[in-house]
């Protein structure tokens, strides 16, 4: 009894001592069949506005980047996308903002090289970031390769202001237009009310009467026609003048002297 416990013992071990075998074999010939294909294409990603102390992204203007691809390839190979990711620079770095990708569809020939331009722009706060430039590219059999072209840190900045910039010069007149308007409403609301209003002078619309009275000339239709009169039917006292009749008190003086 105790004999044959031991032959089952040593059965059960000596199938799973084969099963294993067989198993990782099985797992080997596995990753073989499964390797994933590669593709002998390099690209490498160039900022030909960047500074001496890295890649900044300024908000509001494009960022142009000149990615340059390599076909080390014994067929031409096609590049479609070109697209890029920006990220933060912790251990666990977390996705900021995903770029505009841009369709090419150019044919790089076998052992060729290709230069393409890809421009993005940002709006976002000023902070350092990662940049990651990516390019899916097809083979001759239809197959597509994800082949990275940059991963590095970039600077996110403000643009430079200045005072002859025409954005600024309309702020400045939009708010000094707007000070000036507070400033006349509180003054003919509360202040003008309390200063005595002077009242206007008739004199001067006398004058300027007078004045137009004097420039009109003589020889005007109006004066002519008013002048031009019948004279036969008006008596002789009315025309003729009485003359000036003598004071005595100037006759006595005279002979006194």
């Amino acid at each position: 009894m105790a004999r044959f416990a031991f032959l089952s013992l040593a059965l059960f071990s000596v199938q799973a001592l084969i099963g294993g075998t067989l198993a990782a074999d099985a797992a080997e010939k596995a990753e073989e069949t499964f390797e994933a294909p590669t593709l002998a294409v390099t690209a490498q990603a160039a900022f030909p506005a960047s500074e001496i102390f890295g890649v900044k992204l300024v908000n509001g203007h494009p960022t142009q980047a000149l990615v340059t691809f390599t076909n080390n390839e014994e067929s031409a190979v096609t590049v479609n996308f070109i697209g890029g990711t920006l990220s933060t620079l912790d251990e666990e770095s977390k996705l900021v903002r995903n770029l505009t990708a841009t369709r090419y569809s150019v044919e790089i020939p076998a052992g060729e090289q290709e230069s393409l331009s890809y421009s993005f722009a940002t709006e976002m706060h000023p902070q350092d970031l990662r940049l990651s430039l990516a390019s899916v590219i097809s083979d001759a059999e239809g197959r597509f390769f994800t082949v990275y072209a940059h991963n590095g840190t970039v600077s996110v900045v403000e643009p430079e202001t200045s005072i002859f910039d025409p954005q600024i010069i309309f702020l400045y007149f939009f708010l000094l237009t707007c000070f000036g308007g507070v400033v006349y409403f509180f003054y003919t609301v509360w202040i003008a009310p309390y200063f005595p209003q002077k009242r206007k002078s008739a004199k001067p619309e006398t004058k300027n009467t007078a004045s137009k009275k004097a420039e009109a000339p003589v020889d005007s239709p109006a004066v002519s026609s008013a002048t031009t009169y019948n004279a036969d039917w008006i008596p002789a006292h009315h025309i003729n003048r009485p003359e000036a009749r003598k004071v005595k008190g100037s006759s006595r003086s005279k002979s006194r002297a």
